[in-house]
């Protein structure tokens, strides 16, 4: 007998006999069309072009498409068996570890109907997908809600085991998202429809928590859905902003290493002259800011091509002289304090001798400590530019990959300076407090003194880049771009500073031997006070 092929009617007729026991054919019987399943690549373009939610599309579809042949970057299709657990790597910065339990959970989720088989192999499907496919709903005036986190990396991971949704599982999913230190506090979400407004939503941690090891945000979640890390925005910077903002730290601490160094020379020639306790407490500082340059300039044109050890021998001497830096500008106002607040029965014997054990032994304990810890070596800033590739800067300071890198950048780079900054503010004050009564800054602007209204207004200026006052603005990074430029200006700039200082001194103690009558102003509190 000859074989007949049936018609693709018979088979479409068979297809909804087999699947609706109850004889109804017409509401949810296939088409020819959704026999087909579509291709994996163009899941995300159809439900993106649909008018319902294209999350509830996407979910209901990736795990029933056709992947290719050869397999997509950043897409993973698996039918696995309940018994096992998944760990994949969809792309060199996600990892993700799916347990037995979810497995099984998935499989019991997919009955067949009436019959209700529980299948044993199930598809697991993990990718990525951009950031800018997740928008919030948009308010009356059509601006768009929430703008104060961005997506890390802007990518979402996506994690779907079958086609039913999962919530509250026994054991979490497990998802690792590489980061580069300096994103700030990181916060595992996932995307949570809107009611509002059909393919809008908001990100949720609801079921999720982060864990971040120091290279990594570890997200252990209860359900499946797409999952992505927020981390504060304002951290971020263009690839135009980050070499800008080398270029000026490069010439300023070139201009800072040269006027330091003269510095010390007028200052040799100063004690000479007059070898008073202020100026040699000066010349410490300006040492010390001087390898603060010249450590920066050779870890920063370094760091290419040294090896580990010479980079973290040159991250440890950075570290060194930045902490001598700090530290002896707080001993600065500590001289202030003395002369200002204390006045009487402040001689010390060795005075000078006490505050060097304590200007550079105190940095060299810490740094070696942090050495013991291996803390130093080179560290990676990736930023991305203008064609969305990535730009590594690299500096031999702290290693990314250091866990304590940090805990000890925390203490030693942002709450030592902003102590030491706050006392010598008070200090401060307290100059300008005595430049009142002692001078009468009113008085002299009445009196048409504007000329040495102007100079103490510079000998203020000068003295709270010699107190180091201009790391306060370290603060100003976290609220905008021009914060970073000022803050970057300023102190790669500080030994121009130190250096106009140590030659007003110089100027002003050659016109003190010829005359020291009638001057009330800065020149005689300032000068006087550090010269003693």
């Amino acid at each position: 007998m000859a074989h007949t092929v049936p018609s693709p009617l018979l088979l479409l007729w068979l297809v909804c006999l087999c699947c609706h026991a109850d004889g109804d054919y017409t509401t949810n019987c296939p088409t020819p069309e959704t026999m087909v399943s579509p291709r994996c690549e163009n899941v995300l373009e159809d439900c993106l072009s649909g008018n319902l939610s294209w999350t509830r599309c996407y979910k209901q579809h990736i795990v029933s498409c056709t992947p290719a042949r050869r397999g997509k970057p950043g897409f993973i299709f698996l039918q696995v068996e309940t018994s096992n657990q998944v760990e994949v790597r969809p792309t060199v910065d996600h990892d993700v570890r799916m347990p037995s339990s979810a497995l099984q959970r998935a499989a019991s989720a997919e009955v067949v109907k009436e019959v209700k088989v529980v299948k044993v192999v199930v598809v697991v499907v993990v990718t990525v997908l951009d950031s800018k496919h997740f928008q919030p709903p948009r308010r009356k005036r059509g601006r768009r809600v929430g703008a104060t986190h961005t997506v890390l990396g802007d990518t979402v991971l996506v994690v779907q085991a079958g086609s039913s949704p999962l919530q509250n599982l026994s054991e979490p999913i497990i998802m690792s998202f590489k980061h580069n230190n300096m994103v700030g506090e990181g916060r595992c979400v996932f995307w949570e429809e809107s009611a509002q407004e059909e393919g809008t939503g908001s990100w949720s941690s609801d079921g999720c928590d982060t864990n971040d090891t120091g290279s990594h945000f570890v997200c252990r979640c209860n359900h499946l859905s797409f999952f992505a890390v927020l981390v504060n925005a304002d951290m971020t910077l263009s690839k135009e902003d980050a070499v800008n903002l080398s270029w000026i730290t490069m010439v300023g601490s070139s201009l800072s290493a040269f006027f330091s160094t003269l510095s010390l020379f007028l200052y040799v020639c100063l004690h000479k002259r007059q070898p008073e306790r202020g100026v040699g407490l000066h010349m410490h500082l300006t040492v010390a800011l001087l390898c603060l340059h010249l450590c920066f300039l050779a870890c920063s044109l370094g760091a290419r091509g040294a090896g580990s050890w010479p980079c973290g021998a040159l991250g440890l001497l950075l570290h060194w002289s930045l902490l001598a830096t700090v530290t002896w500008s707080a001993l600065e106002g500590f001289h202030l304090y003395l002369l200002l607040v204390r006045v009487f029965n402040i001689y010390i014997r060795r005075y000078l001798l006490k505050l060097s054990v304590v200007g550079w032994g105190l940095p060299t304990l810490v740094s070696l400590v942090c050495g013991l810890l291996q803390v130093y070596g080179k560290f990676q800033l990736q930023l991305p530019d203008a064609n969305n590739q990535t730009f590594t800067l690299q500096i031999c300071w702290m290693s990314s990959e250091s866990t304590h890198m940090k805990a000890v950048i925390l203490v030693t780079s942002v709450v030592f300076p902003s102590l030491v900054v706050l006392f010598n503010s008070c200090m401060l004050a307290l100059v300008v407090c005595k430049l009142r009564a002692g001078g009468g800054w009113q008085k002299k602007a009445k009196g048409g003194g504007g000329g040495r209204l102007w100079k103490d207004s510079v000998s203020v200026v000068a003295l709270s880049c010699l107190l180091g006052l201009p790391w306060g603005l370290l603060s100003t990074t976290y609220v905008s771009l021009a914060g970073i430029y000022l803050f970057t200006l300023l102190n790669s700039l500080q030994g121009v500073f130190v250096f106009l200082w140590s030659l007003a001194l110089t100027c002003k103690s050659s016109s003190d031997t010829s005359s020291s009558s009638g001057d009330t102003s800065s020149q005689k509190i300032i000068t006087t006070s550090f010269n003693n």
